[in-house]
């Protein structure tokens, strides 16, 4: 053990200025530590005590001078001295203490910043840029000011529940998507060793004991497209060539080929084979993020061939060389006086087919691109049944190319527009 001196007074050791180590006394082994001075005349103190540590000699620093006085150097050295005598080794203990200081500072992340990061890690992945702007509108519409702040760690059920359950019943899809966002940003920071235990936002056995089914809200609330009637198509074509524009072309295109709105305003002349009539849309512009062949009815192909091919895009916008807004063709209607949309020619298409025709169910999803619902259709249904669904665009083209006229209250005539 050090030998222990006769205590130095606080007034001596401030005058300590030699370099090199000076004994103060008091506690064994506590030494004020004096550097060799600079070109400027001044010099560092600082406290040692030097003590044996599991059989070595070891110098343990306790601060600076005088930031750290006579007195409370003392007393560290005592509590210091008490635990290695207690079988703790400090600096070992410092040290570990440090690094967890280090890792707890490293991963205390908030949910805002996690969101932040797994957007940016994943949003390559996603169809386009709008997808990602989307994740982060509704996040920081609804999540950030109830939890953006947060230690990402902390975030608890309370928390998700304050954020999804006032839009619950009101704006219920969109809270459906702000609960599963939630729900994989926790995921992510979980996997990322930023938080750990139960996700707060999981819906199975969780969620769905504390909110009403998303799915029931939506089936009571869900409203169709507003679509025309069968027999009013052939009369509306008649006027919608009638209008000028490029918007009143897409919308006639979208008519003929039964496809998405959002699929014509971005449809591209590399899509297009005009050899063949056929149009390629890439999985990349789909829903269902599948190639979808289009086969392409006269009607269809004459449309095209009187457009004026200005660039890439088949439907560009009279501003440039950019697609038209997705309020384009539902202007058209506006104009017209009529409370149908777009996308609800597609149930025109699908009701015709239904009642009006002879064409299998099948072969009308596949020519709006859904999924065959029928588990043994669909097990059957190995290819996209090309050449038939040509068969059935050229019946819908012709069916759209006429106008229904009453003759009595159950009798129909058609006559070509």
């Amino acid at each position: 053990m050090p030998k222990i001196i006769a205590p130095l007074s606080a007034l001596t050791v401030r005058d300590l200025s030699k370099p090199g180590l000076h004994a103060v006394g008091e506690v064994a082994g506590l030494m004020l530590q004096v550097g060799t001075p600079s070109a400027t005349g001044t010099f560092s103190r600082s406290w040692i005590l030097r003590a044996r540590i599991g059989g070595k000699r070891r110098d343990v620093g306790l601060g600076g001078f005088p930031t750290v006085t006579l007195a409370e150097a003392r007393e560290r050295a005592r509590v210091m001295r008490k635990a290695i005598g207690e079988g703790v080794d400090p600096v070992h203990a410092r040290r570990t203490a440090k690094s967890a200081l280090r890792a707890d500072v490293a991963s205390a992340i908030t949910f805002e910043q996690a969101a932040q990061r797994f957007i940016a890690t994943n949003e390559s992945g996603w169809k386009n840029a709008k997808h990602a702007a989307q994740w982060s509108s509704t996040l920081k519409t609804y999540a950030f000011p109830v939890m953006g702040s947060l230690l990402v760690r902390d975030v608890a059920t309370a928390h998700v529940q304050a954020a999804v359950e006032p839009i619950w019943q009101s704006k219920t899809e969109t809270a459906k998507r702000v609960l599963n966002r939630i729900e994989m940003v926790l995921g992510w920071a979980t996997a990322s060793g930023f938080r750990t235990g139960v996700n707060p936002a999981q819906w199975n056995g969780h969620f769905e004991n504390i909110l009403p089914s998303a799915s029931k809200l939506l089936r009571r609330k869900r409203r169709h497209h507003p679509a025309l009637p069968i027999d009013e198509i052939g009369a509306f074509m008649v006027r919608l060539r009638g209008v000028v524009g490029v918007s009143a072309r897409a919308l006639e295109f979208a008519v003929l080929t039964a496809v998405r709105s959002g699929e014509v305003r971005g449809a591209l002349w590399s899509e297009i084979d005009l050899a063949r009539a056929l149009w390629v849309i890439p999985a990349l512009r789909m829903k269902a993020e599948k190639d979808h062949r289009v086969p392409l009815s006269d009607a269809a192909m004459h449309l095209l061939r009187s457009l004026e091919r200005t660039g890439e895009l088949v439907f560009p916008s009279p501003r440039g060389e950019k697609p038209l807004s997705d309020m384009s063709l539902t202007a058209i209607l506006r104009r017209m006086n009529l409370t149908a949309v777009p996308h609800g020619m597609r149930s025109t298409f699908r009701d015709w087919v239904g009642e009006r025709t002879a064409f299998p169910t099948m072969l009308a999803e596949m020519a709006l691109a859904h999924a065959v619902k029928d588990k043994t259709e669909a097990a059957y249904a190995r290819g996209d049944l090309f050449d038939k669904r040509r068969a059935l665009m050229e019946a819908w083209a012709g069916f759209v190319d006429t106008v229904a006229v009453p003759v009595s209250d159950n009798v129909v005539a058609l006559r070509r527009a």
